[in-house]
Formats: C-alpha cells, sequence, structure tokens
C-alpha cells in the first residue's frame, strides 16, 4: 500500500481542504501516516499571511525532503498561488497548485509524475467554489465543513483576496446534504469556516442565517461553531440564532485595532464604537462564552498612544482569548508603500505586551469554571495518559481516564486549571 503523509500550515480552512485530499487518497487505496514518517509522497498545504508563514512554508518543505527523501512532494495552497517558482526551486518538489488547482489534485497527480525531474506549476485562478467537508486527518471528533472562499475586502494589509481570489459560496442545498453525512459518520460537532464567511448571504444568493437555521435541524447534530466572523456582518437574526441549544457559546470576532485612526487606514469595515457594542451584546447574552479577536500591531503609523489605545481597549472588554500578530508587509498589498513602518523590535515588544495581557484574561476567565460541571467533547488520550476535549466554550479539559473516551460527549466536573487548560473528573 501507497503512503502519503500531510502537513497543514494556517487557518482551519486549509484544515477543511486537506481533510478532503487526505479523504481522496484513502478512497484512492492510499495509507495516511502521521507527518515525520517515511512515506511515497507528502502533500504541503500552505499559508502566506505573514512572512514568518512563507518561511515555515519552505522550511517544511526542506524538511520533508530530508525525512522522505524519495518521495514526491506536493505544494498546495496561498503560498503556492504566489510563490510557485520560488517553490519549485526546493529539492524534492515535484507539483505545485494554486489555491483553486489543489481541489483538481489527482487530475494532476500522475501527469506531473510522469514528467520526473521537473515541477509541475498549475495556479490558474478560478470563480467555482469547490466546498470541502472533512474527516479529519488527525483522528479529531470536530469536522470543520467550508462553506466560503475567497474575500472581496482588500483590507491594506492583507494578500489572501490575491491568493484565494475573490468571494464565492456554497449553496445552502449542498451544505445541509454534507453536515447530514457528517452526522452520520458520526460526527458530533461541526465547524463552519471560510475566509470571510459573514459575507456568505453576498456571495451565494442565500442567506448565511438560513444555512446555520438547517443545519441546527439536523437530526444526530450535538454541537455547531460558526468560525471567525467579522463584526459588522453580524446581523440580528444571526445573533439570535447564537442562543441555539445546540450553537457553542464560541465567538471569534477580529479587532485588528483598537484605534479608528488605523481602522480607517487599514480598510476595515467597522468601527471601534460597532465593534464594542457588539461585544458587550455577546458579553450581556452569553455571559459564559469564550471570545476571541485577531490583533495586528505596528502597522504603519502606529505610534505609542495609538498601541496602547488598542491595549486599554482589549484590557477592557470581555474578551477571552488573544490571537496577535506583528504587522508583516506583503508585496503587493496597499499597506507595502505606506509611511510610518516601524522597526521590528519595537513590533516583538508590543506583541509581547498584548499576550501578556491575553494570558491574564484567559486564566481569569477560565478559573470561574473551577468547580462547574462542564460538557465536554473528548477527542484524544494525551502523551500523559489522559483524555482531553473542549467545553461548549471552547476551553480544553484533561481528565484521567482508563477507557476510550474518544468523541463521546461526557459531563465533567472542573477541579483546578492547569496551565491554559482545564483539569477535571468524570461525573
Amino acid at each position: 500500500m501507497k503512503k502519503v503523509t500531510f502537513y497543514t500550515l494556517g487557518c482551519r480552512l486549509n484544515i477543511a481542504e486537506s481533510g478532503s485530499m487526505a479523504q481522496g487518497f484513502a478512497e484512492r487505496g492510499y495509507e495516511i501516516v502521521e507527518f515525520g514518517q517515511d512515506t511515497n509522497y507528502v502533500v504541503i498545504n500552505t499559508c502566506t499571511v505573514t512572512n514568518k508563514a512563507d518561511s515555515e512554508c519552505r522550511n517544511i518543505i526542506r524538511k520533508a525532503h530530508r525525512i522522505s527523501p524519495a518521495a514526491k512532494i506536493i505544494v498546495v495552497g496561498c503560498y503556492a498561488q504566489l510563490e510557485a517558482a520560488k517553490i519549485a526551486e526546493i529539492e524534492g518538489v515535484e507539483l505545485i497548485l494554486g489555491t483553486s488547482e489543489k481541489h483538481r489534485l489527482f487530475e494532476h497527480l500522475d501527469s506531473a509524475m510522469a514528467d520526473e525531474g521537473t515541477a509541475t506549476i498549475r495556479v490558474e485562478n478560478s470563480s467555482k467554489f469547490f466546498g470541502a467537508a472533512t474527516q479529519e486527518v488527525d483522528s479529531h471528533t470536530r469536522a470543520f465543513l467550508k462553506i466560503q472562499d475567497g474575500c472581496n475586502y482588500f483590507c491594506t494589509y492583507c494578500i489572501i483576496p490575491f491568493a484565494r481570489g475573490r468571494a464565492r459560496s456554497i449553496k445552502v442545498d449542498e451544505a445541509v446534504a454534507q453536515s447530514k453525512d457528517l452526522v452520520v459518520k458520526g460526527y458530533k460537532e461541526i465547524v463552519l469556516t471560510g475566509i470571510n464567511i459573514g459575507e456568505f448571504s453576498g456571495t451565494a444568493g442565500e442567506k448565511f442565517e438560513d444555512l446555520v437555521r438547517r443545519i441546527l435541524e439536523i437530526e444526530g447534530l450535538e454541537r455547531l461553531r460558526v468560525s471567525s466572523i467579522e463584526p459588522n456582518t453580524v446581523t440580528d437574526e444571526l445573533f439570535e440564532l447564537l442562543g441555539h441549544e445546540k450553537m457553542m457559546p464560541h465567538f471569534h470576532v477580529p479587532i485588528q485595532s483598537g484605534d479608528d485612526s488605523i481602522l480607517k487606514a487599514m480598510r476595515r469595515h467597522y468601527d471601534i464604537a460597532q465593534f464594542k457594542i457588539l461585544i458587550e451584546r455577546l458579553h450581556t447574552a452569553y455571559p459564559n462564552a469564550s471570545i476571541g479577536t485577531d490583533v495586528i500591531v505596528g502597522f504603519p503609523g502606529e505610534t505609542d498612544e495609538i498601541f496602547q489605545n488598542t491595549f486599554d481597549l482589549l484590557a477592557e472588554l470581555p474578551i477571552t482569548h488573544f490571537h496577535v500578530f506583528p504587522y508583516s508587509v506583503r508585496k503587493g498589498t496597499k499597506a507595502e508603500k505606506f509611511e510610518g513602518h516601524l522597526r521590528g523590535d519595537v513590533k516583538k515588544d508590543r506583541v509581547k505586551r498584548l499576550n501578556q495581557l491575553g494570558e491574564v484574561k484567559v486564566i481569569k476567565f477560565m478559573k470561574q469554571f473551577v468547580g462547574s460541571e462542564q460538557s465536554v467533547l473528548f477527542e484524544q488520550r494525551n502523551r500523559d495518559g489522559d483524555f482531553e476535549g473542549f467545553t461548549p466554550n471552547y476551553l480544553r479539559v484533561k481528565v484521567p481516564a482508563g477507557r476510550d473516551l474518544r468523541n463521546c460527549v461526557l459531563d465533567v466536573k472542573i477541579e483546578s486549571v492547569d496551565g491554559t487548560d482545564l483539569r477535571g473528573t468524570l461525573l
């Protein structure tokens, strides 16, 4: 039996797409093995959101070749879309597929491998939506359902519209059918994912709220999550659906900056007042919900005072999880030509300060659940022998267990905070 391994960088959408490709290999008789094992094929699904992501992609390709010198390396995704020529120079790479072409991997595979010694490149763009419901490669019990791709926003710092193309969406009936299939296969939880899922209605010709409502009605589905959603796209109708018993109280709403002048320069679609209203409204309606956000620090023109505005706002608001990124210059974006670019050490210091604030806030949030009973969807046994899974509000819980708990939803008594996780015992 031939073997294939995957390495996925970047967002949940990439995870969903890797899952679909892995399923395609499995259906063709391949054994899916963990990255680091000797294999016949290596599929690397890339990200290009920052310079660090680009560098990591190149390093992983080289590492894959060292581990399996005879393996055929297939590089797909966003970085492949934008920098195919650079990737082709790396030893071991046989096939390079952009963000649209990776969905036609098996059409390209045979012809590309017949022409050994020269990397085959396919990076043509497409306006077609390619759906991806996934059985996870790494044995998770949550399935990521891709409902949307691309973006029409063209924020001044972001390369993704160039890598992923214009926004397009799945049809509601197709999403419901894929969701039902996932439930039949045993998945307890589905995560709706995309590049800008809040723009679903504008590109699908159907309402995002109708898609969410119909998935929530599926018999046998226990949990539904919505991945990152832009604050300007949360409608009153969607807000009401967030209170459904199957909808998990876990929201991710990117802010990027806590200062209106930076948001305007970024060409974001909201201001600080609108963001504050939404976060406070979410917290009031769902006080136990975890609320995450993305923050970019060191954007051109960000003074000490402007950064302090961001720091103070994040300290003030009931946001529990921060994903903090230093601004990274992306070639071809408008912000590349802005004045006022900051030194790397300044950005590094600001990232550190926000991460420290984030650690304090998430630990404070977790402590309030010590002594409570929580429903946990268990996923896997960790290296210490404990089983771990997630609460509805996406806090990781570890419990000692002699039996296999994978894909079980069980009640747990939370006993302590263990680093950035919770520890408990089965009831």
